[in-house]
């Protein structure tokens, strides 16, 4: 459908997910420069997809192909149908999850359906449309995939992070080779640093580690390395879009990432890092690359994602007025002046509105992204930070009267807060997380970036979540305009503390730990700060008629409990103190009660709810003339899931099934 006045948000649900649609307002009323230039980036921000998938797991571009096939092909028998539909769900969550292994748990699916369904199926369909090895047959295709499919020993975790474990053995992720161990990967890396160079760049960011006749070396993504199929096509794009750019500077940046794509060279990535930051005049920007390190066990190398996007000028001026203050903020922060900036260089931020997902931001998606990733870029370039305002619009709308507060929060006066100013507080504390969280702070001199390796994402999620609760119960807020009044921060408080300690745990199994650094994250600062507070009641857990609740009895203390964790969070960072971080992580933030987990798990299955949410992308159509020349671009929406999923795996295929 083409947009209209209506919009339906909520689309159709499977497993424990639940797809949604994000509305696009605004870009009809673009100029055809910025529609073509938009249209451009989203065509690079979509070729990078089974970069990630690869990335994910060696199988997992063999599995999807199989898979697709299968339920493109096979015409199950009546008696197959309950078989078949558990398979359609199968392959649901693994397009979901870029993989065979959950996204957020990243715990590998079982499948719902047996093998002797999966090898019938595949016998039958027509193999010239499977990913078969050069003189493969179907039925050795089968028995490679079965232990990849059905087997739960084989490849359990896409990331493990289980302390005193090998991590990269015991990791499913394909950023290394099989047989290299952690100690050997940490051992190269801290071979390549310098510790008395300013600026380093940022090792193995960009490449597969392995392991060739005894000798560990680098395989690097590049145009004519490894994902060379998949970078050529977004360079393409990427070269497209150049002549469309809004200034000369962004012409630049582009100009920039295309040298990146093409050398391979970690000192180029710096200099197109620097020359984005410092981009701040367009109303289009977009990020594509390599990005984020949650994906590695040991928090080196970086997924590959897009996206593009233009700014909402209107809700923009509420992350200006926390950039343009950015220094009182540091200043004015709870932690060691050993740890703060003196000068806070370059930090801009704004609300924006993602024309199109890509990579490991599809079908999930951040709602708040702070970027670059290097300390010293941050620290004398500054850094960028958004807040996706369509993307919490959709999440919003679609939650509306589903009945989940009504069912956990613990009283009617405290159920009107939340209604009242959740989600206002909920938009502030991502600007103030992204904008200035993740911007404030310091490495003291001769630290690592990479001290605290595993703990290293859990910790800096942490440090940046603890400056947004710390800072939405400032009076400057108010001052600036940000929020209605002096209570509204604790409708923040109420929900983080409720997900923190309860109501996030819907999204994990009977008997798993939290694994996502995220989830780690909110944990650690809620089970801290409830410990910290017991003794003056500062909130207390309540039991009423076999329900459990979160009542908050002093907002004033749990904010100065939030600050003293700031600070320490904080030190940890700055000095890059591993075993502090380690006690902290393993103490609060892993493990759950198994009796509370039943109950909240059981309360929520009877509100029909789905934990995780992620969205179908609006589909952008060029019209040409005679001379092959856009001359419009008109937004579409409505595509199921299952045929975008089937297009984008037809239409942006670009890798081998074996990527070695």
């Amino acid at each position: 459908m083409i947009q209209t006045e209506t919009f339906a948000y909520n689309d159709e649900k499977f497993a424990d997910i639940q797809m949604l649609r994000f509305k696009v307002d605004g870009f009809s009323k673009l100029s055809l420069r910025q529609k073509t230039f938009i249209y451009f980036l989203s065509q690079a921000a979509l070729y990078g997809r089974d970069i990630l998938w690869d990335q994910n797991c060696k199988y997992n571009l063999r599995v999807r192909k199989t898979l697709e096939t299968i339920y493109t092909e096979y015409h199950p028998t009546q008696e197959e149908k309950t078989a078949f539909d558990a398979f359609t769900v199968y392959l649901k969550r693994i397009w979901f999850s870029n993989g065979l292994h959950h996204h957020y748990g990243c715990d590998k699916f079982k499948p719902g359906f047996d093998e002797s369904f999966f090898r019938k199926a595949l016998l039958q369909v027509n193999p010239i449309h499977l990913p078969l090895r050069q003189r493969q047959t179907v039925e050795e295709l089968y028995e490679e995939l079965y232990p990849v499919i059905f087997d739960p020993a084989f490849l359990p975790k896409r990331v493990n992070q289980a302390d005193g474990e090998d991590l990269l053995l015991t990791s499913a992720c394909n950023y290394y080779g099989e047989d290299v161990t952690q100690a050997e990967a940490e051992a190269f890396y801290n071979g390549l640093k310098d510790e008395n160079n300013p600026q380093p760049v940022m090792y193995g960011m960009n490449s597969r580690l392995v392991k060739e006749d005894g000798i560990l070396k680098e395989k690097v993504w590049k145009i004519d390395g490894l994902y060379g199929a998949a970078i050529h096509k977004i360079v393409y794009w990427l070269e497209k879009a150049i002549p469309f750019a809004e200034n000369e500077h962004q012409a630049t940046v582009l100009q920039k990432l295309v040298s990146f794509y093409k050398t391979g060279d970690l000192k180029t990535f710096d200099e197109y890092t620097i020359a984005w930051v410092q981009e701040t005049e367009s109303m289009i920007d977009f990020t594509n690359g390599f990005t984020e390190t949650y994906g590695d066990p040991l928090g080196l190398k970086a997924s590959w994602e897009g996206y593009v996007n233009f700014k909402d000028v209107e809700a923009t001026l509420r992350t200006e007025k926390l950039s343009s203050n950015a220094q009182w903020f540091e200043d004015h922060s709870p932690v060691d002046k050993r740890f703060k900036k003196n000068c806070c260089k370059g930090v801009s931020a704004k609300v924006i509105k993602a024309a199109i997902l890509g990579g490991d931001l599809y079908p999930a998606s951040a709602i708040g992204i702070n970027l670059p990733n290097s300390n010293w870029v941050r620290a004398e370039y500054g850094s960028k930070s958004v807040t996706i305002g369509n993307l919490t619009d959709a999440y919003n709308k679609a939650a509306h009267g589903n009945g989940f507060l009504k069912e956990f929060v613990i009283d009617a006066e405290t159920l009107q807060l939340l209604d009242k100013y959740q989600d206002a507080c909920d938009d502030l504390h991502t600007d103030l997380h992204e904008c200035l969280g993740h911007g404030s702070g310091r490495l003291l001199p001769g630290v690592d970036p990479d001290a605290l390796k595993a703990y290293g994402a859990t910790i800096e999620e942490a440090r940046a979540d603890l400056f947004g609760l710390y800072y939405i119960a400032d009076p400057k807020l108010f001052e600036l305009g940000l929020v209605p009044d002096m209570q509204a921060y604790k409708a923040q408080y109420y929900g983080y503390m409720l997900n923190g300690l309860l109501t996030q745990t819907v999204r994990i199994e009977p008997g798993k730990d939290i694994e996502e650094a995220h989830m780690r994250n909110r944990a650690l600062i809620a089970r801290w700060a409830f410990e910290q507070g017991k003794a003056e009641n500062v909130a207390e857990i309540i039991n009423n008629n076999g329900k459990t609740y979160l009542r908050i009895n002093n907002y004033e203390r749990l904010r100065e409990l939030f600050g003293k964790l700031l600070a320490e969070i904080q030190r940890i960072k700055s000095e890059g103190d591993y075993n502090a971080a380690r006690e902290l992580i393993e103490r609060y933030a892993i493990k759950i009660d198994p009796a509370l987990h039943q109950e909240i798990l059981a309360r929520y299955k009877a509100l029909q709810l789905c934990p995780y949410k992620g969205f179908i992308n609006p589909v952008y159509k060029p019209s040409y003339n005679e001379k092959g020349e856009i001359i419009d671009v008109q937004i579409v929406y409505g595509e199921a899931y299952d045929a975008q999923m089937l297009r984008y795996s037809k239409d942006y295929a670009t890798l081998p099934y074996i990527n070695d």
